[in-house]
């Protein structure tokens, strides 16, 4: 189980964007990073093809998981995640911060 994932509300902690939020719209685990939609915004030239138009384009690039952290749902401030396992057998995330089950 994975402590990021997609549709999560992450806040940014380090880098040109520190302190934004957004949502998270991909995780690549082998690599440790994750894309947020909003967020590390660079442009690139694109070459003109039968579905896309040319020009220069804006997209966000994907951005370290150490420098994100996931937004608790009690306050709205960053938090670590750790994890428990509840009565029912079911493994959840949890918000260290507040110790609220994090859904998703």
């Amino acid at each position: 189980m994975q402590k990021i994932r997609k549709g999560d509300k992450v806040v940014v902690l380090a880098g040109k964007d520190k302190g934004r939020s957004g949502e998270v719209v991909r995780v690549m685990p082998k690599d440790d990073k994750a894309v947020v939609r909003g967020v590390n915004m660079i442009r690139r030239h694109q070459k003109q093809s039968q579905s896309q138009e040319g020009g220069i384009i804006t997209k966000e690039a994907p951005i370290h998981l150490s420098n994100i952290a996931l937004v608790d749902p009690k306050d709205g401030k960053p938090t670590r995640v750790g994890f428990q396992v509840q009565k029912d057998g079911t493994k959840v995330r949890v918000a260290k911060r507040s110790g609220e089950v994090i859904n998703g």
